[in-house]
């Protein structure tokens, strides 16, 4: 059986790597992995693959950035091709990034069977690109492979038969734990022992200047207590950047960290602040405190089960939150099945 993995984004290296390696233990199958080319920057792909172990693609589409509707359509375009020469038996999609739905799209007009990993997941967001990505791909997914079991629920709603719907897990969470004895390794002598690590990258709060300069000085207050450590992602970057506020020395703008080093920072972390869909789930395994910067999740067991909290956009609620966390103040918690 030939099998085409197709990623474009940070978040779908980790998934792909778990799922390559099992299928590696299959003699009769044969694998492509596709590289759409979404995301470009050194440490944002070509890293992840270096340190996940996973063997350079075998196909980059070198799409690079665009519109949502370029970039879709781009990836569809070529994408087409790399089905026409390699003519797998299945192509598997995941997470909900652009490169998801393209070829989500181009499998389903050109009758080959898909599978998606990482199904079900429903904000009930449409205002979200990521949402739509999900909606379209998984109502074209021959095979719906499941994170939680809210997911099999959500696609139960939507009428997909339960017998596409098969719940796995999380096979991010697969790769976390592959790596927890590499990163219980790595020290960070620079930086201090107790801080709140933040990351943002969502265009509906990095675009809302007014919003981020708010939450700028409130995380360069909030260094009075606790240092702040922020990898950068570059969108977000830019737009720091034009604000040109006076920022604290106990908050470290960093450029984005490779994946290892990141897990080690979140690890240690005495809270995490997010819009991240899958730090989420990381924070939960790892049993650190999160609170989710947005006013929904497609990730609700985080929050049921988990260490994670919705704390939305304002910035009051934000402040509140995290103090409480830093007085010593949390939820139960426990890790979700699978």
């Amino acid at each position: 059986m030939k099998i085409c993995h197709v990623v474009g984004a940070r978040p779908n290296y980790m998934k792909v790597a778990p799922v390559s390696r099992a299928l590696q233990l299959c003699s009769d199958s044969q694998q492509v992995l596709v590289h759409t080319g979404q995301h470009y920057d050194f440490n944002m792909s070509e890293v992840f693959f270096q340190q996940l172990g996973i063997a350079a693609p075998d196909i980059n589409l070198k799409v690079g950035s665009g519109s949502h509707a370029q970039q879709t359509a781009d990836i569809m375009v070529r994408f087409e091709r790399v089905l026409s020469t390699e003519k797998p038996d299945l192509v598997l999609v995941y997470g909900d990034v652009n490169s998801t739905v393209a070829a989500a799209l181009v499998c389903a007009k050109a009758g080959v069977k898909l599978g998606h990993v990482e199904a079900g997941l429903r904000s009930f967001d449409r205002r979200m690109p990521e949402e739509l990505n999900r909606v379209v791909t998984d109502q074209l997914a021959d095979l719906l492979f499941t994170p939680s079991v809210d997911g099999n629920l959500n696609l139960g709603r939507e009428g997909i038969t339960s017998e596409k719907v098969f719940f796995v897990g999380n096979v991010m969470i697969d790769t976390l734990i592959r790596m927890l004895p590499i990163i219980s390794e790595y020290t960070f002598p620079h930086l201090p022992k107790r801080y709140a690590l933040v990351t943002l990258h969502r265009p509906s709060n990095v675009d809302d200047v007014n919003w981020l300069k708010d939450m700028i000085e409130m995380l360069t207050g909030v260094t009075k207590d606790i240092a702040v450590i922020f990898p950068v992602h570059p969108r977000t970057r830019q737009r720091i950047s034009a604000l040109n506020l006076p920022l604290s020395s106990a908050l470290h703008l960093l450029d984005p960290l490779p994946y290892l080093e990141f897990l080690a920072l979140e690890r240690c972390a005495t809270v995490v602040i997010t819009d991240s869909g899958g730090i989420q789930e990381e924070t939960t395994f790892l049993g650190v405190p999160c609170l989710t910067v947005r006013d929904n999740t497609e990730r609700p067991v985080t929050i049921q089960i988990g260490t994670n909290e919705l704390v939305g956009r304002d910035l009051g609620q934000i402040a509140a939150a995290l103090e409480k966390v830093l007085q010593g103040s949390r939820k139960p918690f426990a890790v979700p099945p699978l």
